[in-house]
């Protein structure tokens, strides 16, 4: 494996031969978060692989919100450094998981370490590590899920509200807010149903990770399928 800064051999160290001794490279903790992410879901979605700034419904939306989400695309690097991430907050079908998983994917052709999942899928993944038969323990489940680079969750408030999966949802996203570690998340929800729905700490973290970007008008996918 190549160092994606072209600083070391590919081994994740830099060698001093005056010295005779090793420090970490730039691209060792991408190893790290890769190595320990690996089994969660980093594969985009077969109906969005083919998504692309130049084609519907990107094109249909409005051009001030997609130069802002492409230029976060572009730069994905510097805002995972900083523990930057975006939250898509709208009505139905606007285009709001189209553009996040294009922000997944330019994570991913990175070289960065990304786990995509929609909430309620990912609670039902939480849910199997109690199983006797479970691959993963929960706490493991959890330390993979707080080390991965972007985190990726749709339909946040889409399940209903127990005490159990409010505090699995602060549980995570608390981790990755202490770790500046960046999230991606899309909701349906505005921002006062939200708080209802998940709670006051995790929006409020949510609210310093994530920059909002508003995504408002009619079902895009029922004026395709219309047409």
């Amino acid at each position: 494996m190549t160092c994606p800064f072209g600083a070391c051999d590919g081994s994740g160290f830099l060698y001093d031969e005056e010295t005779n001794t090793a420090r970490p490279c730039r691209c060792r903790a991408q190893r790290i978060s890769r190595a320990r992410a690996r089994s969660l879901s980093a594969v985009i979605p077969r109906r969005y692989q083919d998504a692309a700034w130049d084609r519907r419904p990107v094109v249909d939306l409005d051009p001030t919100t997609v130069r802002q989400v492409r230029r976060f695309a572009e730069d994905v690097d510097q805002h995972l450094e900083r523990g930057e991430g975006l939250c898509f907050v709208g009505d139905v079908g606007t285009g709001k998981t189209t553009l996040a998983m294009l922000v997944s994917k330019a994570a991913l052709a990175a070289g960065r370490s990304v786990a995509i999942y929609s909430l309620p899928r990912l609670l039902t993944t939480i849910r199997t590590t109690f199983s006797d038969d479970s691959a993963h323990t929960h706490s493991e489940l959890l330390d993979k899920l707080a080390a991965v680079d972007l985190l990726h969750l749709d339909d946040l408030g889409a399940e209903n509200s127990t005490p159990w999966v409010l505090e699995e949802l602060y549980s995570i996203v608390n981790t990755r807010y202490e770790e500046r570690r960046s999230m991606v998340v899309t909701t349906n929800l505005a921002r006062d149903q939200l708080r209802e729905q998940i709670g006051d700490r995790t929006v409020s973290r949510l609210s310093e990770m994530c920059l909002d970007v508003p995504l408002f008008g009619p079902d895009r996918r029922a004026e395709f399928d219309a047409a």
